[in-house]
């Protein structure tokens, strides 16, 4: 039977800049091709369905996860789960003990990723209108958010991308459902803007969280 073939933009070593897990090691492996094109994105020459990638047969890329030493992998892109057969990839990692969370724009079902046996944690974006994509964003993925291992993160460059994410926060019932996470564009929004806004209204259960690496490193550094 013939492997499956993965097509990986960028495969690093480092800490995880943001999520549930910021500041722990992890290994990252950016898949290539995403569905959206966010007005802020930073790995955008990873977008493109042709955009440069080395191919992985699975058994090598789950070789090569192995000998880093590192239990959490971060899968990201672009878009991870416009991977065929990613499913297979993940169920391998996590047999061997690694812990997956998956960094994906929340316009893609993860129906069929949460019910996998080895079940990976989601790290799910909600587009806010200054990313231009807030239209593509699939809010079925919220029946199958598990509190204890999901975040919902909305990134926000302006007051107005604040009052939104507050709206679709209750509207769905978010805090009983993920970890809720505000982090700003930067340089676009000043955190101080955005810790206001939660004193404001009283958003005990939501989390601030700044990108780290962008802190650590260059902001517009790659492979970190």
């Amino acid at each position: 039977m013939k492997q499956p073939v993965y097509f990986v933009a960028e495969k690093f070593t480092s800490i995880n800049g943001e999520g549930k897990k910021a500041g722990e090691l992890a290994v990252f492996i950016r898949f290539r091709k995403c569905n959206l094109r966010c007005s802020y994105c930073d790995t955008a020459w990873a977008n493109r369905n042709d955009s440069p990638a080395e191919e992985y047969a699975l058994e090598k890329l789950v070789e090569e996860v192995e000998q880093t030493g590192i239990r959490n992998v971060t899968l990201t892109g672009g878009e991870p789960l416009l991977q065929p057969d990613l499913d297979l990839f993940i169920t391998e990692l996590m047999k061997r003990n690694h812990a997956v969370e998956i960094e994906t724009n929340g316009s893609i079902s993860i129906q069929h990723f949460s019910e996998l046996t080895y079940r990976p944690d989601f790290t799910l974006d909600y587009k806010l209108p200054s990313s231009h994509m807030e239209k593509f964003m699939l809010t079925e993925n919220y029946q199958y958010l598990n509190y204890t291992h999901d975040v919902v993160k909305f990134v926000a460059g302006s007051v107005q991308d604040l009052e939104k994410a507050l709206e679709i926060i209750q509207k769905f019932d978010l805090l009983n459902k993920a970890k809720i996470y505000f982090s700003p564009v930067f340089g676009e929004i000043d955190p101080k803007e955005i810790v206001a806004f939660l004193k404001q209204h009283q958003l005990n259960q939501i989390r601030l969280q700044l990108q780290l690496h962008k802190f650590i490193w260059n902001p517009n550094q790659g492979g970190v």
